[in-house]
C-alpha cells in the first residue's frame, strides 16, 4: 500500500509517500517527501525529490493562493507519471475537539466533529478541514485518515488535565489536551525499534518554532507543557508560552475594534521570541545576532533557554528524578547551543553533556551525553508523518 501523509501548516504543506507492507509488521519506507511553501502569497515554492535526494520539481507554474490551488499542486505533483498509485491518505490535525478520542478514518461525522473543534483551535482546524475536503474531492475513492496530535497524551491523569475553572465549561470540553503527541510518539517508537530500552523516567523536549516539554513514565505521558491549545507552555518562535491570565485581560482591555481577534493574532504570530528579538522566526538568525552582542536577540535566547530549563525542573521532581532527556524538532535536533544552555546548572540532576558529542551533527539517534552521566541526553529525529504512516498501516490493516 502506498500512503500520501499530508502535514499542513499556516502557509506552507509537507507531504510525503510511504510504501506499507500490510500484515508484514514491517514499518513504513519514505519513498517520497515534498512541501509547498508560499500559500497565499505570490510566490509560492514547491519541493519534490525521491528518497536519494533526486528533485522531482516539475518546471511549471506554481498556484497556491488559495487551499483549492494548493491542494490540486500536490495532487498534481504526486500523481505525475512514474509514481505509486496513492491507496490511501493520512493526515496531521492539531486539535480533535472533545468528541473524539483517537485517530480516525475521516467521515462525514468525523468532519462534522471537526467543524465544531474549530473554536478549540481557530488557526488551525478550519484549513486542515479544507484540505482533507478538497483531497478527498480529488482522491474520492480511497480511504483518508485523521490522525490527532493529542492522542499520545490521553494517558495524563485527571489531575493533570483539569483546569481550576468553572465547571460548566469543563463540560465543554476545556481541559488541558496537550500537542507534539506525534513527535513524542516517533520518539519512543524510534528508541524502542534501535533496541533502547526506555527508562522510566523520561522528559521530551520538542523544540521548534512550536515548543513542549512532556514527562513520560514508562513511555506513557503523564503531563506536558501544552494546554487547551499549542499558545501556552514554554516560549516559542511566535508564541509566548504561559501568561498570567490578568495579563490576556489587560492585554484585551487595550485593543479596538475586534479584540479577540486581534488579540489571538498577537499571540499566535507576534508574541514569542520574535517579539522578543524583533527578528523574523529563524533561530538561526537570532543566533547569529547575539553573537554580534545584540541585547534583544540576546535577551529571547535566555527567556527561551530558562523556560524550558524551568520545565525540566518541574517534571523532575514530578516524577521523582530524571533518567533521561530527549531533544527533537528542528532547534532540538540541531541547534548544539540550545541544548547545552537548557541543561546549563543543571548539573545536580546529574546531567553532564560530552561537548564533542553534543557539537557534533551526527544524524539519527545519539547520545550527547557523558558517558558516566546518570542522566542520558539523547538526540532523536521528529518523525510525524512516519508516525502518520504508522497509523495509516494500522486503521487501514
Amino acid at each position: 500500500m502506498h500512503v500520501l501523509v499530508i502535514n499542513s501548516g499556516s502557509s506552507s504543506i509537507k507531504f510525503s509517500i510511504f510504501r506499507l507492507n500490510l500484515g508484514s509488521g514491517s514499518r513504513p519506507e519514505e519513498l517520497y517527501d515534498g512541501e509547498l511553501g508560499g500559500i497565499g502569497t505570490d510566490a509560492p515554492e514547491v519541493r519534490f525529490r525521491d528518497a536519494d535526494g533526486k528533485s522531482l520539481t516539475a518546471d511549471s507554474d506554481i498556484r497556491a493562493a488559495t487551499v483549492e490551488e494548493a491542494i490540486r499542486t500536490v495532487e498534481e505533483a504526486v500523481s505525475a507519471k512514474g509514481l505509486p498509485t496513492v491507496e490511501a491518505v493520512g493526515y496531521r490535525v492539531v486539535h480533535p475537539g472533545p468528541k473524539l478520542h483517537g485517530h480516525q478514518r475521516v467521515t462525514p461525522e468525523v468532519l462534522t466533529a471537526l467543524r465544531e473543534a474549530e473554536a478549540f483551535a481557530p488557526l488551525h482546524d478550519p484549513v486542515a478541514v479544507e484540505i482533507i475536503e478538497e483531497m478527498m474531492k480529488r482522491l474520492p475513492d480511497i480511504p483518508h485518515f485523521a490522525c490527532f496530535d493529542t492522542v499520545f497524551h490521553q494517558t495524563m491523569p485527571e489531575a493533570a488535565s483539569t483546569y481550576a475553572i468553572p465547571e460548566q465549561y469543563r463540560q465543554q470540553g476545556v481541559r488541558r489536551y496537550g500537542f507534539h503527541g506525534l513527535s513524542c510518539e516517533s520518539v519512543v517508537t524510534q528508541l524502542r525499534e534501535a533496541g533502547i530500552a526506555i527508562p522510566p523516567r523520561i522528559l521530551i523536549a520538542h523544540l521548534g518554532s512550536g515548543c513542549s516539554v512532556t514527562a513520560l513514565r514508562n513511555g506513557a505521558s503523564i503531563d506536558t507543557t501544552m494546554g487547551l491549545t499549542p499558545t501556552g507552555g514554554v516560549v516559542m518562535g511566535t508564541r509566548p508560552g504561559d501568561l498570567d491570565p490578568g495579563l490576556l485581560l489587560y492585554l484585551l482591555r487595550q485593543q479596538h475594534g475586534d479584540a479577540a481577534k486581534q488579540l489571538e493574532t498577537m499571540m499566535n504570530r507576534k508574541a514569542g521570541i520574535v517579539a522578543l528579538s524583533g527578528l523574523p522566526n529563524d533561530m538561526k538568525a537570532v543566533r547569529k545576532t547575539a553573537v554580534d552582542g545584540d541585547a534583544k536577540a540576546l535577551l529571547a535566547l535566555a527567556v527561551f533557554t530558562r523556560g524550558i530549563r524551568k520545565a525540566i525542573g518541574g517534571f523532575t521532581f514530578l516524577l521523582g528524578g530524571l533518567d533521561a532527556i530527549v531533544f527533537t524538532g528542528g532547534i532540538g535536533e540541531h541547534d548544539a547551543a540550545t541544548r547545552r544552555e537548557v541543561l546549563a546548572g543543571l548539573e545536580d540532576l546529574g546531567i553532564a553533556l560530552d561537548d564533542a558529542a553534543n557539537a557534533a551533527k551526527t544524524p539519527g539517534i545519539r547520545k550527547v551525553s557523558n558517558d558516566d552521566c546518570p542522566t542520558q541526553v539523547l538526540v532523536v529525529p521528529a518523525k510525524e508523518d512516519w508516525m502518520i504512516a504508522v497509523h495509516v498501516g494500522e486503521m487501514a490493516g
